[in-house]
C-alpha cells in the first residue's frame, strides 16, 4: 500500500517539484497552498506524512499543526525558511516531527520523509523495486544489482537511474532530467546529464556504445526501454 503525503505549500513550483520527487520514490501525493484548503482537505482524508511549509496566505503552518494534534498523530515535517532556533523549538512545541531548513534538496527532504516513514509505520510497508534484463534496482536500499553482484553507483548516478526507470518508455528531456535529479537551485550544467548516462551505460549495459535500455533521443534526450516491466 502507498503512502500517502499532503504538502502544504504556497509556493506552486516547489509544491509541484517537491510532489513529484516522491512520486517517483512511491508515494501519493496531495497539494494544499492554503491553511483553509488543507483543513478541508484533512477533515475528508487520511495521509500517512504532511509536508507542511509555516507562512501560508492565510494563517501558519504552526497553527494548522496545533489544530491537528488535537485529533491525529500524523508525522509532521516543517520546511520553511524561518530557520531561527526560536522557529525550531516552536514547531517542536506544536507538535512537528521535523524541520526541514529552505531551501532544502530533494534528496535531503526524500531521506527525512523516509525516516520518519519507517520510524512510525514500521520498515516493512511497501518498497519500489524495479528489474529489466539482468538489472535490479531497488529503491528502497539504493541497492543496484547486475548478474547478482552489485554494482557501486554514485548519488546522482542512482538518482538519475531511478527517475528513469519510473518513467520508463517516456522520452524525457535532459532539462527535466536535470531539474528532477540535481533540483531546481542545482548550478549544474545540461552537460551533466548526459555524463552521467555515460557512466550509467558503462555500469549496466552490455555494450554502452550500443545501448540496450537507455537509449537517447536526438535533439531531445533520453528514453528508458524497460523489457520487462517494473
Amino acid at each position: 500500500m502507498k503512502k500517502n503525503i499532503l504538502i502544504i505549500e504556497d509556493d506552486k513550483d516547489l509544491a509541484a517539484i517537491t510532489s513529484d520527487m516522491l512520486k517517483n520514490y512511491g508515494y501519493e501525493t496531495r497539494i494544499s497552498e492554503s491553511c483553509e484548503e488543507a483543513f478541508d482537505i484533512l477533515t475528508d482524508s487520511r495521509f500517512h506524512l504532511i509536508l507542511m511549509d509555516i507562512n501560508l496566505p492565510d494563517g501558519t503552518g504552526f497553527e494548522v499543526c496545533r489544530e491537528l494534534r488535537k485529533v491525529s498523530k500524523v508525522p509532521v515535517i516543517f520546511a520553511s525558511a524561518r530557520a531561527s532556533e526560536d522557529d525550531k523549538i516552536r514547531g517542536f512545541d506544536m507538535g512537528g516531527d521535523d524541520y526541514l531548513a529552505k531551501p532544502y534538496s530533494l534528496r535531503e527532504m526524500l531521506a527525512r520523509v523516509n525516516a520518519l516513514i519507517r520510524r512510525t509505520y514500521g520498515a516493512d510497508n511497501e518498497e519500489v523495486i524495479y528489474r529489466f534484463g539482468k538489472i535490479m534496482v531497488d529503491v528502497g536500499s539504493r541497492v543496484v544489482e547486475k548478474d547478482g553482484q552489485e554494482v557501486k553507483l554514485a548519488l546522482k548516478e542512482f538518482d538519475l537511474l531511478v527517475h528513469l526507470c519510473a518513467h520508463a518508455d517516456q522520452v524525457i528531456r535532459k532539462e527535466e532530467l536535470l531539474h528532477e535529479v540535481w533540483g531546481a537551485f542545482s548550478e549544474a550544467e545540461i552537460s551533466t546529464v548526459a555524463v552521467h548516462i555515460r557512466w550509467l551505460r558503462e555500469k549496466l549495459e552490455e555494450n554502452p556504445a550500443n545501448p540496450q535500455f537507455i537509449k537517447t533521443v536526438w535533439g531531445i534526450g533520453y528514453q528508458f526501454n524497460c523489457l520487462e516491466g517494473k
